[in-house]
């Protein structure tokens, strides 16, 4: 039995009891964790932005100890420290084998398998297919990664999400060349990991937006060469911060309507605009046609950062190795299983950056 937060239905309150877990069975691997980030994409399956099969044990962005494996798991034994992976490829869907394995078919066909059973025997689906709001879980093998080396395995956890989602946003959706300027909408989790990767990418300036006045600070350390208090004159403040043009690439880290359409605004003429945050379907943006000629600008979604966790997680490693991505700075509050009500409450509030379960 180990102790796990649980989604019983859209809108509940999570509930923190001991659950049971399978031996790993052909293909399965059980870990232990040492840590899990508190997304927002856990904050919208709660409040059903997102939907998955209920009841499930939430928590995507997770790393860990592997306890044992079963038979035909080759790639990592017990004792090996892992990152789990939300959205693992097939390699073999038509997204696959273009090379777009963030956008795999059945990336998410593990969230409706059984994950788990409460102790009076009500099944459990793993949310997001890896249930890392638990002391222990069970997963597909092709949801584990063994950890790069040199990368401390509790603040590793934040590599499951928020720092592939980020990186990726700069390096691969908006392929933010050298010298160019970036605006990054949202300081949180994900916002800090735009701003690390927007630095290495050697951007500038590089701005960041929020509605909260006191993470300035947080955002200056990440990367930040500008701050901006979002109000009704941020695109206007853009433009004064980039000589009067706008900036060459907004990413948007909040998922509102308002937010992307003021990203949009705040890029200069050919500029591109990457949404990163998740909105619901009542987030409506609209433009016209003839903005949309005079402007030229280009507006793309991004899935996980476009990335490919297998390729993508040896270069972060360098770089946190280095000391150039600094996956710390990413985490402004470190809490226990019961904590993650609250950390959804700061979410909502727009507190803090990433709030960190360690086990």
């Amino acid at each position: 039995m180990v102790r796990a937060a649980i989604l019983s239905a859209v809108g509940a309150p999570l509930e923190i009891t001991g659950i049971e877990l399978p031996e790993p069975g052909p293909g399965r691997v059980r870990v232990r964790l040492a840590a899990a980030g508190v997304c927002h994409s856990d904050l919208s399956l709660s409040n059903g932005t997102m939907r998955i099969p209920l009841p499930a044990v939430l928590g995507h962005e997770g790393a860990g100890t592997v306890v044992s494996v079963g038979e035909g798991v080759t790639h990592v034994a017990p004792g090996d420290g892992v990152v789990l992976n939300w959205a693992p490829s097939c390699g073999t869907c038509p997204a696959c084998l273009i090379g777009e394995v963030w956008l795999c078919d059945s990336a998410l066909a593990g969230a409706a398998g059984i994950h788990a059973r409460t102790a009076d025997g009500t099944e459990l689906h793993p949310g997001l297919n890896v249930g890392a709001f638990a002391e222990e879980t069970v997963v597909a093998a092709n949801c584990v990664l063994p950890l790069p080396a040199g990368v401390p395995l509790t603040d590793a956890a934040l590599l499951g999400c928020a720092v592939l989602t980020g990186y990726g946003a700069v390096h691969h959706a908006a392929r933010v060349r050298e010298g160019e300027s970036v605006v990054v909408f949202g300081v949180g989790g994900v916002g800090l990991a735009v701003l690390q990767s927007a630095r290495i990418a050697g951007a500038g300036p590089v701005i960041a937006v929020d509605v909260s006045p006191e993470k300035e600070a947080l955002a200056r350390a990440a990367g930040a060469t500008a701050y901006v208090v979002a109000s009704d004159t941020t695109a206007k403040d853009i433009r004064r911060l980039t000589g009067g043009r706008g900036a060459d690439v907004a990413v948007e880290c909040v998922g509102r309507a308002t937010t992307i359409r003021t990203a949009w605004d705040s890029t200069r003429r050919g500029g591109r605009t990457t949404v990163v945050g998740i909105g619901g379907k009542d987030q409506r943006v609209t433009f016209h046609a003839l903005e949309l000629f005079h402007w030229g600008r280009t507006l793309s979604g991004c899935v996980y950062g476009n990335s490919d966790p297998a390729k993508d997680l040896p270069v972060l490693a360098e770089h946190i190795r280095a000391g150039r991505f600094e996956l710390s700075a990413l985490v402004t509050e470190r809490i226990a299983l019961d904590g993650i009500p609250a950390a959804f409450d700061n979410m909502l509030a727009g507190r803090g950056g990433r709030a960190l379960v360690v086990f």
